[in-house]
């Protein structure tokens, strides 16, 4: 049986054993086919001579028929199975890293690890179920019946031995190409989920800026590429079935011919000294589409094998991208004890080196720069959602690390610039019981419950359907205020809100720092960075 791609040999461990069983399977139904075209034969050769059992045959035949048919059964369900259990392990193991990690890695964004996880481990399938049952039959099946046409003429495995070595040869140089276009296709599908992605996290800007039409026609763009790589793709795979038909139709009709000539005695030649026997010619016909026909399955799932081997390298590149790890494990914990006192030493992360500081508690810090300069990134370092490439960050005056991480976590205020949302209503979101109108107009919300058409019941969904940004952020606030935090850490908590309602949000913030809440924002906003404390400028 072939080796399939080497990044995907861990996976298939467990699954390997199916794979093999499978295979198994489906060349002993292969095999009784040989058995069932002797039946045929002797059955119309003693037609022909008269001394045939037609009912004592047709039991034969049909009873091997029933086994080749459960062995096919079982076959397919092995095989089945042990895709299925390579895919979702495989499928398993890219969520669980990707849930654990604090950001995107050097792999792409979520639309290209998307891709991978859903579209393209389904290349897998075809691959685990059709290539590997067809490579086992190409390696046993040809050569017995190369070996059973020889024992009746030395002619017939000529015209085989020739035909049959030639179909590999040429399979092989239609599969380089095929790899080279496979491997392009996947790159764009990768590259379309990305932009996809993009995209709709930006239409309020899009909207904004009245941009639907560049982008429409950028999405154009891409989905033509794609379309141009899978038509590529396509007429590989076209060409490697011509190329084998070709081949296999020109075998069949030789020994076709051939048979035909000896028996009507045409010719007296091919054979090992004894003329040609209706019994020997018969079979010889029945086997040989058989010869060709494992090498023109192979040839239908080349391509399959070719998308595997592109998605395998696409695996081996996700698994060395380096992947930014979310520190804790994600779990309900007890809050970590100690002032929140907050500092930092030789910290750097994306490239970025920060400057070294010690906040106390009740601290109000504005972190400035401009787009790019690493607010964002600080913050997150900071909630401890991804760990930093080089320094350390101290918390309750603990290294932040894997063991307190989650503990560190129950005492933040996380306000994100995106916020996402679980499936829930408002009313959940906000918290337990009715929640206080005052805190709804300290966060500038209850405007926002006024236009929705079900108020605290309306379901904004995980992008906040419904929401704006800065109307999503005002949902966060109100979560702030009614939790009252140790910490929070806001990202651009003024943005995309009209004066008034920035100067609401500032002052709410400003009350959650006056009850000793330490306030770290990162924002743009020159009124809301004045009434800070104090600076961290990037």
């Amino acid at each position: 049986m072939s080796r399939a791609p080497s990044s995907l040999d861990p996976l298939l461990g467990p699954a390997r054993a199916r794979i093999a069983a499978g295979s198994t399977l489906s060349v002993l139904a292969s095999l009784i086919w040989l058995a069932q075209a002797w039946v045929i034969a002797a059955a119309l050769a003693g037609w022909l001579e008269g001394t045939g059992a037609p009912a004592r045959e047709a039991v034969v035949f049909l009873a091997l028929a029933a086994l080749r048919a459960g062995l096919t059964y079982g076959a397919e369900g092995q095989l089945f199975r042990a895709s299925e259990r390579a895919v979702t392990r495989l499928r398993d193991r890219i969520v669980a890293r990707e849930s654990l990690a604090g950001d995107s890695g050097g792999f792409g964004g979520p639309g290209a690890v998307a891709a991978l996880t859903v579209d393209k481990l389904d290349a897998l399938r075809a691959y685990l179920m059709r290539y590997h049952p067809a490579m086992t039959r190409t390696a046993i099946v040809p050569p017995v019946i190369l070996a059973l046409a020889l024992s009746q003429s030395w002619a017939i495995g000529l015209v085989l031995l020739v035909a049959g070595p030639l179909i590999p040869v040429f399979m092989a140089l239609v599969g380089w190409a095929a790899k080279e276009a496979c491997a392009r296709q996947m790159v764009e599908i990768g590259t379309l989920g990305d932009l996809l992605v993009d995209r709709v996290a930006a239409l309020p800007d899009i909207q904004l800026l009245d941009a639907g039409a560049q982008v429409t026609g950028r999405f154009a763009k891409v989905s033509d590429d794609l379309r141009r790589r899978t038509m590529a793709v396509l007429r590989v795979a076209f060409l490697s079935s011509t190329v084998l038909e070709l081949f296999a139709a020109l075998g069949v009709a030789m020994v076709a011919v051939w048979v035909g000539f000896s028996l009507l005695g045409v010719i007296g030649w091919g054979t090992w000294g004894a003329p040609l026997t209706p019994f020997a010619g018969i079979y010889l016909l029945l086997l040989a589409p058989d010869f060709f026909q494992p090498m023109r399955d192979l040839a239908a799932a080349w391509h399959d094998r070719a998308a595997a081997q592109a998605v395998a390298e696409e695996v081996e590149a996700w698994q060395a991208a380096p992947l930014p790890p979310l520190l804790g494990h994600g779990a309900t914990a007890a809050r970590l004890h100690g002032a929140p006192v907050i500092a930092w030493s030789g910290l750097s992360a994306r490239g970025i080196d920060y400057p070294d500081i010690r906040i106390a508690p009740g601290s109000r810090l504005a972190v400035t720069g401009r787009s790019g300069a690493g607010k964002s990134t600080l913050l997150g370092l900071l909630a401890g959602l991804q760990a930093p490439e080089a320094g350390t960050i101290r918390v309750c005056e603990q290294v932040l690390d894997d063991r307190n991480a989650d503990g560190w976590r129950a005492r933040l205020g996380w306000m994100p610039q995106t916020p996402q949302f679980p499936e829930e209503p408002l009313r959940a979101l906000l918290g337990e019981g009715e929640p206080d109108p005052a805190l709804l107009r300290a966060a500038a919300l209850d405007t926002v419950l006024d236009r929705l058409p079900d108020g605290l019941d309306t379901v904004p969904g995980e992008s906040g359907a419904g929401l704006s940004g800065g109307e999503a952020r005002r949902v966060m606030l109100a979560r702030l205020l009614r939790a009252r935090p140790d910490v929070v850490l806001a990202d651009e908590p003024t943005a995309d809100l009209d004066p008034a309602t920035a100067a609401r949000v500032t002052e709410a913030l400003l009350a959650l720092a006056a009850r000793g809440t330490t306030l770290i924002v990162a924002t743009h906003d020159a009124r809301l960075i004045a009434r800070m404390d104090g600076e961290i400028a990037l």
